[in-house]
């Protein structure tokens, strides 16, 4: 399937979610019982408790701020931003004295973004829009990059790794929590354009994964394997059960330019 086609795919998608108007009907972009979700994935009930009113719309598949280790001052770069989730639990990590960049493709998500950090006057966060196979930002630039089940969604997954690469500091961390396979899925699930948005049909084998990243550049990979997390995705997303789904796993993955 084309790249235009997928990014068309999901953009479409997402923007529904950003404007309340998507149903369940795939793994992610499913916004009901949002704070059940991210609490099964680590998220304190306390830490949502920060959260501007719509930044959190169910779309985790893990909990990237739990192996990030983001300090006081730090540069942060979160991919696939949405509408803040992750970047407003960053800034507070961050503090006055750091800042976080979300970057998004989605205009309706960056808009919602845009005014949830407005309305709970976070300044040091802001949205560009963006893509992660080419990322509107300097070289060497950030020193920790972020992502929650995003980057199965980019067509082109070497393109966008080396993108990381570039912008991350000597020494810069990324840390990511993403679908991934066991095993490599049925022709069927690769085709299948909801599969495709809904965070699976593009998710790669986790071997491949690993290794895509090493030959992009990145030493120090390490991942933590969540097979239950995926299995309770399918439950919260109230959708039937995907073929395969018995080799889908939910991932965190750390790595160091």
């Amino acid at each position: 399937m084309e790249s235009t086609q997928i990014k068309a795919a999901v953009t479409e998608q997402y923007a529904k979610v950003a404007e309340g108007e998507a149903t369940c009907g795939a793994l992610c972009g499913c916004t009901e019982n949002a704070e059940g979700l991210a609490i099964t994935f680590g998220y304190s009930a306390a830490e949502l408790a920060t959260l501007p009113e719509g930044a959190n719309l169910g779309l985790s598949c893990g909990n990237p701020q739990a192996i990030a280790a983001i300090q006081p001052g730090e540069t942060v770069l979160d991919l696939g931003s949405g509408a803040g989730f992750d970047c407003f639990l960053a800034a507070r990590q961050v503090g006055p004295g750091g800042r976080v960049i979300g970057v998004d493709m989605t205009d309706a998500m960056l808009d919602k973004a845009r005014a949830n950090a407005a309305k709970s006057g976070i300044a040091n966060v802001e949205f560009r829009r963006g893509d992660i196979e080419a990322l509107p930002l300097d070289d060497s630039s950030v020193d920790v990059t972020i992502s929650n089940c995003v980057l199965n969604l980019v067509p082109d997954k070497d393109r966008a790794f080396r993108e990381i690469h570039r912008v991350l500091k000597p020494g810069g961390r990324l840390a990511v929590s993403d679908m991934a396979w066991a095993t490599e899925p049925s022709p069927e699930i690769r085709k299948d354009m909801e599969a495709l948005v809904g965070c699976i049909g593009g998710a790669l084998v986790l071997d491949d994964y690993l290794s895509r990243l090493k030959r992009a550049g990145f030493s120090r990979v390490d991942v933590e394997k969540h097979v239950e997390a995926a299995r309770k995705m399918v439950e919260v997303s109230g959708i039937a059960p995907p073929p395969g789904v018995e080799h889908l796993i939910s991932v965190n993955i750390t790595a160091t330019k």
